[in-house]
C-alpha cells in the first residue's frame, strides 16, 4: 500500500464515521484518528523489529524515548 492508498483508506473511514454520526456533532476527531492508527502502527513495527525498540524507533523516525513513552501509553508489550 502506498501513501495515497493509506490516505484514501483514512478518507473512506472518515466518510463512514460522519455518515454514522447521523447528524450528531463530531468531537475530538484528531485524537480519535491518531489513537486508532498509532497503536496498530506501533504494534506492527515493533513486531517487524522483533521487539527491538531502537530498530523500531529508527523505522518510525522517532526518538527511542518517544517510542518507549508511546508503548507505555498504549500498553503495548
Amino acid at each position: 500500500m502506498n501513501k495515497c492508498e493509506l490516505a484514501n483508506s483514512v478518507k473512506s473511514s472518515l466518510d463512514q464515521y460522519f455518515k454514522d454520526l447521523d447528524g450528531e456533532p463530531p468531537h475530538a476527531i484528531y485524537d480519535m484518528v491518531l489513537s486508532c492508527i498509532e497503536k496498530p502502527l506501533l504494534e506492527y513495527v515493533m513486531q517487524h523489529a522483533t521487539g527491538n525498540q531502537s530498530k523500531a524507533a529508527e523505522i518510525l523516525g522517532l526518538n527511542r524515548n518517544t517510542l518507549r513513552k508511546k508503548i507505555q501509553q498504549y500498553n503495548i508489550e
